[in-house]
């Protein structure tokens, strides 16, 4: 234990993305570029024999890793360093690969199969997260609560209703998400600067080839589209554009981990606490919400990187400049290991998260007397009195009771004071009447019904195929 460990790698994020972003994946990918550009360069008439392209293929994945160290030290160039590595085991296909091609074109297109095959696990976690929200709306969401506005009691609305707020902000990461992959391209056989002159010279001018050998290359990769223009590399706006997405679905997670803490201060909400769980080392009763505070944390780490990803776009040279490579190598894999992990613990909160309403129920009837007093007021003037003197009287009561309140932690006797009050013509019966929460909910129980029908399931049924039922959290 005398080396930096990643706490990404260490603690956090999900086998699936550790392999994504894994020197395995990345590095056989390359031979994989290599072994179909010489399979798509054989069938377009370059002389590349079939037994070239079975000796790629058998040594597709045992990389020696030790000569790839050894030729990257000796080189400076991670490329002829994998290149002369397999050019030792692919003795027969040694001559012809990599013909044609530059660094980029490993490089590029594999950081852009790395970032579509990242997504799709961000999407696939996205999904359960908007899945178990859909239900917890669906369970509560006739159920009143409290509404804040500057964190001041206003208004009451439904638990449901709120946590559609929450649903709502995924929704548009989701539409962001599938925009991006269904618009993602693949850089394909650019050359050395973006003008393909490589694979003009060897196609003999034959543009149609070199267009056909790009397409089919794309298309074996699953890409639909591809770059009509490059330089050397892709546009770097891509790379920020998605660290941007990353960025806003961890806005998203930061702001339910915020509501969420707030609302277990008030013991209305707490995410899970398995029974062993020590809260803090000193003070023995703690429940501290220390999922959502790692949630937080990883949020604004993602949120950050974002920014580097833009400096890295803005600052490129004319046909590409290398000062882009190095920050890339970790800004692109940890934004996504980071996120991968935001919504693990997302994920497992809300399978496990804990709804108080008896609680809820408390602290709106320490609020709700003063949401009533307009209708006292009208109640009172249809019983005949005074509109100005009710509403006097009934401004000296709330100040009173808030003054017992705040000074001597007094319960809220605003009711019993207007009961008292014999200038005041209302009863029990219809106070209490008035008390009903559901009266003060407005429409929320509808709002959050259609909400979830016309906008939540269909997307949930588009992407069925998605949901599971384990978080699987590391720590």
């Amino acid at each position: 234990m005398k080396e930096y460990k990643n706490p990404l790698v260490e603690r956090y994020s999900s086998k699936e993305m550790l392999y994504n972003f894994s020197p395995e994946k990345k590095f056989t990918t390359w031979r994989k570029l290599w072994l179909y550009l010489a399979e798509f360069q054989k069938k377009l008439g370059l002389n590349i024999k079939e037994e070239q392209i079975n000796d790629l293929k058998k040594h597709l994945n045992d990389i020696d890793w030790n000569r790839v160290f050894f030729y990257e030290k000796k080189f400076h160039h991670d490329v002829i360093a994998h290149l002369y590595a397999l050019g030792e085991k692919a003795t027969i296909a040694k001559p012809i690969i990599h013909l044609g091609a530059t660094s980029a074109f490993l490089g590029d297109n594999t950081d852009l199969i790395l970032l579509r095959d990242g997504l799709e696990i961000i999407l696939n976690k996205l999904i359960n997260v908007l899945f178990r929200l859909r239900n917890f709306t669906l369970e509560y969401h006739n159920t009143p609560t409290l509404a804040f506005t500057h964190y001041q009691p206003a208004q009451l609305t439904t638990v449901g209703k709120r946590s559609s707020l929450w649903i709502q902000s995924i929704l548009m990461d989701i539409e962001e998400l599938e925009f991006r992959l269904q618009n993602l391209c693949f850089r394909g056989i650019k050359g050395t600067v973006g003008t393909a002159a490589s694979f003009k010279e060897l196609f003999n001018g034959n543009l149609k080839k070199v267009k056909y050998l790009e397409k089919k290359l794309s298309q074996k990769f699953g890409f639909q589209k591809i770059f009509p223009v490059t330089g050397q590399t892709y546009d770097r706006k891509v790379d920020a554009q998605i660290l941007n997405l990353l960025s806003n679905i961890s806005q998203s997670s930061h702001k339910f981990s915020n509501d969420l803490r707030l609302l277990q201060n008030l013991k209305e909400m707490e995410e899970p606490f398995n029974k062993e769980q020590i809260g803090s080392s000193a003070m023995a009763y703690k429940r501290n919400p220390i999922l959502s505070e790692r949630m937080a944390s990883l949020a604004k780490y993602v949120i950050s990187l974002s920014n580097s990803s833009a400096m890295v776009a803005a600052t490129q040279w004319l046909e590409r400049t290398l000062d882009d490579s190095a920050n890339r190598r970790l800004v692109l894999a940890q934004s996504f290991l980071a996120t991968d992990a935001i919504l693990m613990i997302w994920n497992n909160i809300l399978e496990n998260i804990v709804v108080y309403p008896k609680m809820i129920e408390k602290n709106i009837y320490q609020e709700l007397p003063f949401l009533i007093t307009e209708s006292i007021i009208v109640k009172s003037v249809k019983n005949g009195a005074d509109r100005q003197e009710i509403h006097e009287r009934i401004r000296i009561h709330s100040m009173k009771t808030h003054s017992k309140m705040k000074l001597e932690g007094k319960e809220n006797d605003f009711i019993k004071r207007i009961l008292n009050d014999e200038k005041i013509p209302i009863n029990e019966k219809e106070l209490n009447k008035m008390l009903d929460p559901k009266n003060f909910i407005g429409f929320s129980s509808d709002q959050s019904l259609e909400f979830i029908d016309k906008k939540v399931n269909p997307i949930l049924d588009r992407f069925h195929r998605l949901i599971n039922s384990n978080s699987n959290l590391k720590i």
